[in-house]
């Protein structure tokens, strides 16, 4: 979802944590929600293998530059394996007990860290 309209989650909590994001990432899109059945929430490389294609696809046909999120402390730990850092943590949300993690991923290097090649590159040299 492109980060202009106000709908997502993470843009309310851009609101509080860093209001200039935006413009400091303009084209930003959130990453969104990923939704899997239980029975493929096995490692990490179902979420490596979604954010590939999805960013792949986006990139392709939109024109993608940043990647902005909100997540757990703990995922925002997993997204660092995949290129993002995160910019704010405990954020929290308004009228809720709840706080998030903020993440930022530039394109090209989320995309460096999601490519399956590279992945089958590093595991040639281990052997």
């Amino acid at each position: 979802m492109p980060l202009r309209y106000g709908l997502t989650l993470t843009e309310q909590l851009l609101k509080v944590a860093s209001p200039d994001s935006l413009a400091r990432w303009p084209d930003s899109w959130d990453a969104g929600r990923l939704v899997v059945a239980p029975e493929y929430r096995v490692g990490q490389e179902v979420l490596r293998q979604c954010l590939h294609l999805t960013l792949t696809d986006l990139v392709e046909n939109i024109g993608i530059a940043h990647v902005l999120g909100s997540c757990t402390h703990v995922l925002s730990r997993l997204y660092r394996r995949f290129g993002f850092t995160s910019f704010a943590q405990h954020v929290p949300l308004a009228g809720t007990e709840k706080c998030y993690t903020l993440i930022h991923g530039e394109v090209a290097v989320v995309a460096q860290a999601l490519d399956p090649s590279r992945q089958a590159r590093v595991l040639e040299r281990g052997q």
